[in-house]
């Protein structure tokens, strides 16, 4: 399979980046997108030219750091996988692919296609654990009735790798969904109900600190999210903001 790719390339966050255009050949169908990328940085070692950056870790659709705008869509043109996991079949001979890093200005470049996603991991810190009290007789979480739907739910929301698939497909770059999900998780079990009130509007603060964007319930996040987490979510989470903000005030 032969190919073009257009790809983002960046020295550094202080300067201008660009387009630059590379042709590639002997590409498999069953490689993934990051064994592609692989091959064009050996040709171009290979010649003493500078790889191309691109973040990853397990390659197993679990961390989710492979983030790439691949043709304009957050990990390609597949659905329910991560940039590691797309093959190479999803694409035909002689196609032109354009690799960007994922855009919002919480996401700053740090080169080439790597971007700097600790704003995701500010926002779960201001409010994205459980306190447990560990002294006397704490019952065992197992012994906990829960209802299964909840279970279910709140299983499904943990879910959320924390690739920013949702906030490079919105046009506002709104994270909503991932701090939805990553309040649903705990707002559904009875453990998380200790830090419930601060919880939501902790990590709701520090997302618009981190100059993320608003919802406008297109529904493009849901489509590109790798592990389908539902706007259901974001319903919730605006529940449990304004039922925190009545709380407090």
């Amino acid at each position: 399979m032969k190919l073009t790719l257009k790809i983002w390339r960046q020295k550094n966050a202080d300067t201008k980046g660009g387009i630059q255009t590379y042709n590639i050949d002997g590409i498999d169908g069953d490689m993934s997108f990051l064994e592609m990328l692989d091959v064009l940085n050996e040709e171009l070692i290979t010649k003493g030219d500078e790889p191309v950056e691109f973040d990853h870790d397990c390659r197993e659709g679990i961390c989710g750091s492979c983030s790439l705008q691949i043709n304009g869509e957050p990990h390609g043109p597949d659905r329910l996988v991560t940039t590691c996991q797309l093959h190479m079949r999803m694409f035909n001979d002689g196609d032109t692919i354009t690799i960007e890093p994922f855009r919002a200005k919480a996401f700053p470049v740090i080169k080439d296609l790597v971007v700097d996603r600790t704003s995701f991991d500010r926002i779960q810190q201001a409010g994205g654990y459980v306190s447990v009290n560990t002294s006397g007789n704490t019952q065992d979480a197992n012994a906990i009735p829960i209802e299964k739907q909840n279970a279910d739910d709140a299983f499904y929301a943990a879910t959320c790798i924390g690739c920013g698939a949702c906030v490079a497909a919105c046009k506002n770059a709104s994270a909503m969904l991932f701090t939805s999900a990553k309040v649903s998780q705990f707002a559904l079990l009875p453990q998380g109900q200790v830090e419930a009130t601060r919880r939501v509007l902790n990590m709701v603060e520090q997302m618009d600190k981190e100059g993320f964007g608003n919802c406008t319930n297109t529904g493009a996040c849901e489509i590109e999210c790798p592990k389908g987490i539902s706007l259901e979510n974001i319903a919730r989470m605006n529940r449990e903001y304004l039922n925190a903000s009545v709380k407090e005030s």
